[in-house]
């Protein structure tokens, strides 16, 4: 057992980590309640209270409760605006980013246009972003990057794109060369399906799956709080699941994928054949149309959720898609999932159909962070 240096340091900075991480959970706490919570010490968990304040990340907030004996607790609270992560998500001739304080809340953003087509342009565009990112928030903890497609986290590696049309690029070595702060590789939906299950305040320790419907339609399930990518960082991909053999060919060559027959250009394009000129922007005009449009997406996308209940068994799955504003869609959803699926699985299967979607850059900032907060050594 070590006594001094490599050792105690790094087993302080590792207890600091959880610290932070169960103070950005609770937001408001006390001393006593973090060294019950983390099984540390109250001497352990004082140091590193006074190290925090010490350094202004924290605040005391007083008296919080009132103890029969002994000293009462004293609140304490994160000062979320002192430590900042930034998301940046590229998608076909875009990129949109996000800088968020260490509650995941928004601080600023932009969207700009861009020609994704040649990777080496837009990783040098995306290098200078970054630089500028540093410079306006020099607190930032790192930067995220979201990229549609096949992506090796761990190698920084786009293997495929289908939106952008990059095959085997070396996405991190590139940006690793002008950037010095940690940076994180990600696909966007992988990283929205941390934000959501975090902003539906679901038990980490389940399995959540989160389905997001978009130009194109991708998914990941969340364990134990981590993003399961599989062996081949393809786990997920729900847009690819055939839920009509004969039906329409897919970006992806095969026909009949979910990706065919649900996404928005798909939706859109069903709408106009329909009724000329007809879209989801002007839906209201047409509202017998759309409900049938939505009745067909909704047991569409029932039918391939019937498979992801069997398949992964997860606690809850979150349905990030325009169509939710829909009544038919959902219960279209609802009744083709539970009719498909076996019935005790669907009943401890909960369907979530939020009103507001989730921003992948936000998704990238708080992948950040809990980088951040993972133990080394």
């Amino acid at each position: 057992m070590k006594t001094n240096g490599k050792g105690p340091a790094l087993l302080r900075l590792n207890n600091q980590k959880r610290v932070m991480a169960q103070l950005r959970k609770l937001r408001v706490t006390s001393r006593q309640d973090l060294a019950e919570a983390l099984t540390l010490s109250k001497n352990t968990v004082s140091l590193i209270i006074d190290d925090l304040l010490e350094q202004g990340l924290i605040e005391e907030l007083g008296p919080v409760s009132a103890a029969a004996a002994g000293r009462p607790k004293i609140g304490i609270t994160l000062r979320p605006e002192k430590l900042k992560s930034a998301g940046v998500m590229v998608e076909r001739n875009v990129i949109h980013w996000r800088v968020c304080d260490y509650f995941s809340q928004v601080l600023a953003e932009a969207t700009l246009r861009t020609d994704t087509r040649h990777p080496t342009r837009l990783l040098a565009e995306l290098a200078m972003l970054c630089r500028e990112l540093t410079e306006r928030y020099p607190d930032l903890l790192g930067i995220g990057l979201g990229f549609p497609g096949i992506v090796d986290p761990r190698r920084g590696w786009m293997h495929i794109s289908l939106p952008l049309e990059w095959q085997d690029v070396d996405l991190l070595t590139t940006l690793r060369k002008h950037v010095r702060l940690p940076i994180l590789i990600m696909n966007n939906v992988k990283a929205a399906a941390l934000l959501a299950v975090e902003q539906s305040g679901l038990s980490p320790e389940s399995g959540h799956f989160y389905l997001r419907i978009s130009e194109g339609i991708g998914g990941a399930l969340v364990q134990q709080g981590q993003v399961f990518t599989g062996h081949s960082w393809t786990a997920g991909e729900a847009g690819h699941l055939v839920v009509q053999p004969e039906g329409p060919r897919c970006s992806c060559g095969r026909r009949g994928c979910l990706e065919a027959l649900v996404s928005k250009p798909t939706v859109n394009q069903q709408l106009a054949q329909r009724q000329p000129g007809l879209s989801w922007q002007n839906r209201d005009s047409a509202p017998r149309v759309v409900d049938e449009v939505m009745t067909q997406a909704g047991g569409y996308l029932g039918a391939a959720l019937s498979q992801i209940m069997l398949l992964l068994n997860p606690a809850t799955i979150i349905i990030d898609c325009p169509w939710n504003v829909s009544e038919r869609f959902c219960k279209a959803v609802r009744d083709t999932a539970h009719g498909n699926a076996l019935a005790f699985t669907a009943a401890h299967t909960q369907l979530h159909f939020p009103e507001t979607r989730i921003d992948p850059a936000n998704g990238l900032a708080l992948a950040v962070l809990e980088q951040s907060e993972q133990r080394v050594g």
